[in-house]
C-alpha cells in the first residue's frame, strides 16, 4: 500500500540524518546513508527508472516521460540532512488537528511552549492540520518535507497517467546544511535542461537570489606577560579581536538587517592572552558590495597589524556560494514555468530573495539553472519547527503542475 503524503514525511523524520562540519567526510554522517538507502529502496518500488546512489550519498531517479512530444527534462531536489544547530535523533512529531490559534504545549515537563505570541506566524494556519516537535528536536522538515511532497508528487503522476509529462529526474543529496551539497553533485550525470529545490519556507515563496557568501576566520597573536610587570610588554590577543569586532559597523549585523541589507556575522569566539580565534561570516546579495565587506575585512587586518606589529593579525578568508540571479535571469522562462504553477495550484506566488544559501545557488554556477521553491515548514533548525499539513500538500501540487506546464512549452 502506498504511504501518503504525511505517512511518507512521518517516516522520513525518523531517520537521524543530522550533518557534522567536524568529519570531513561525504555525506558527514552515516545516518544520511542509511537513510539514501531507505529511499533508493522506496524509488525502486515505485517503479522509478535509472536509480543510483553513489558512495557520497547522493541519490537520483528518473519519472520516464510519458508524451511523444519533446519536452525539456526538469529535475526536482531536496537534501536529506537536517541542520546541526540542533539533535534530530529520535524525532517525535505529532499532529495537532485543526490549529485553534492557542499556545501548543511541546513537553510540558521542561514547560516549552510554541506561542503565537512569539510566533506570529502561527496565526496564517489556524484551522489547519499542524505537525510539530515534542519540544526536546527539531523536526526535519528541513529539508524532508521537500523530500516527501517530490516522492508523492511523482506517486500522483503515476496514478495519473492522462496528465502528460516530460522526463522526470528526482535528486536527493546529503550535506546542504552545512554548505557541502551540491560540491559533489554530478549535474552532467543528473541530465536536466534546468531544476528546482523543494526547500524554501512558508507557501508561495519563490526564490531565485541569495546572499553572496564567504567565511572570515581571524587568528589573533598576544604576548603574555606577569600581569604585574606587563607596562608596554603584554599584548593581550583577546583585546586586540574585541578592537577588531568593535571596528566593524556595528548595525550590519543580523540581528539589525533585513530584505537586500547584508551584515557581518560573528560565529566564533575563542580565546586567552596568547592567542584568540574569531570567525566570522560575511554576507550581501549585491556582488559589488560583498567584495567591498571582505575589503573591509582586509583594512581591518592591515591597520591592526601596523598598530600592534606585523603578524599580529592573520586572515583567511574563503568564497562559500553566490548569488544565483546572475544565472538565473538569462533562462527566466524557468521562473515563469514554476510561477504559473503555483497559480495553477491555487498559490499566490511570492517572489522573494533568500537571506540565506541554497544548493540551488551552487547548483547553477555549475550549469543546472536551480530556483528555490516553499516546502511549507517553518522556524527551521530549532525545537519550536513545525510544517502545517495543507503547505505541503499544496508544495506537492506545485511539483505536478510544473511538470504538467513544461509539458506544454
Amino acid at each position: 500500500m502506498v504511504m501518503t503524503l504525511v505517512e511518507r514525511f512521518l517516516k522520513y523524520v525518523s531517520f537521524d540524518t543530522q550533518s557534522s562540519e567536524e568529519t570531513g567526510v561525504t555525506p558527514s554522517t552515516p545516518g544520511q546513508m542509511v537513510f539514501a538507502r531507505y529511499l533508493k529502496e522506496e524509488l525502486e518500488s515505485l517503479g522509478l527508472e535509472d536509480v543510483t546512489l553513489d558512495e557520497n550519498g547522493y541519490l537520483f531517479a528518473t519519472l520516464p516521460a510519458n508524451t511523444d512530444k519533446s519536452v525539456p527534462t526538469v529535475g526536482f531536489i531536496a537534501h536529506m540532512d537536517t541542520s546541526p544547530d540542533m539533535s534530530g535523533k529520535d524525532v517525535s512529531p505529532r499532529i495537532v488537528p485543526q490549529y485553534d490559534g492557542k499556545d501548543i504545549l511541546l513537553c510540558e515537563e521542561e514547560n516549552i511552549v510554541l506561542s503565537p505570541g512569539r510566533f506570529p506566524e502561527l496565526l496564517d494556519h489556524v484551522g489547519e492540520d499542524l505537525i510539530v516537535t515534542d519540544g526536546k528536536t527539531l523536526l526535519g522538515a528541513d529539508d524532508k518535507a521537500g523530500i516527501a511532497e517530490i516522492v508523492s508528487a511523482v506517486v500522483y503522476l503515476q496514478e495519473h497517467p492522462e496528465i502528460k509529462h516530460g522526463k522526470i529526474r528526482l535528486g536527493f543529496n546529503p550535506d546542504e546544511e552545512i554548505g557541502l551539497g551540491a560540491h559533489k553533485f554530478d549535474v552532467e550525470k543528473f541530465g536536466c535542461d534546468w531544476a528546482y529545490t523543494m526547500d524554501g519556507g512558508e507557501v508561495g515563496e519563490l526564490e531565485f537570489e541569495n546572499f553572496n557568501a564567504a567565511s572570515a576566520k581571524l587568528t589573533f597573536k598576544g604576548r603574555n606577560v606577569h600581569p604585574g610587570y606587563a607596562k608596554d610588554k603584554m599584548v593581550n590577543s583577546m583585546l586586540v579581536a574585541n578592537r577588531f569586532i568593535s571596528l566593524l559597523p556595528a548595525e550590519e549585523t543580523p540581528e539589525h538587517t533585513e530584505g537586500y541589507e547584508g551584515f557581518y556575522h560573528l560565529i566564533a569566539l575563542h580565546g586567552e592572552v596568547e592567542q584568540t580565534t574569531v570567525g566570522y561570516i560575511i554576507r550581501d546579495h549585491d556582488r559589488a558590495r560583498f567584495e567591498q565587506r571582505k575589503q573591509t575585512m582586509q583594512h581591518l587586518t592591515a591597520r591592526l597589524n601596523q598598530e600592534y606589529g606585523e603578524g599580529t593579525v592573520t586572515l583567511e578568508l574563503h568564497d562559500q556560494y553566490y548569488n544565483m540571479r546572475e544565472k538565473i535571469e538569462p533562462v527566466m522562462h524557468v521562473i515563469d514555468v514554476a510561477f504559473q504553477a503555483m497559480k495553477d495550484a491555487g498559490v499566490e506566488p511570492r517572489v522573494k530573495a533568500i537571506r540565506g544559501g541554497t544548493d540551488g545557488a551552487q547548483l547553477s554556477f555549475k550549469g543546472l539553472p536551480c530556483p528555490n521553491i516553499f516546502a511549507g515548514g517553518l522556524n527551521f533548525h530549532g525545537r519550536y519547527e513545525f510544517v502545517p499539513v495543507p503547505s505541503m500538500e499544496k508544495a506537492m501540487s506545485v511539483v505536478v503542475k510544473i511538470a504538467e506546464r513544461v509539458a506544454l512549452l
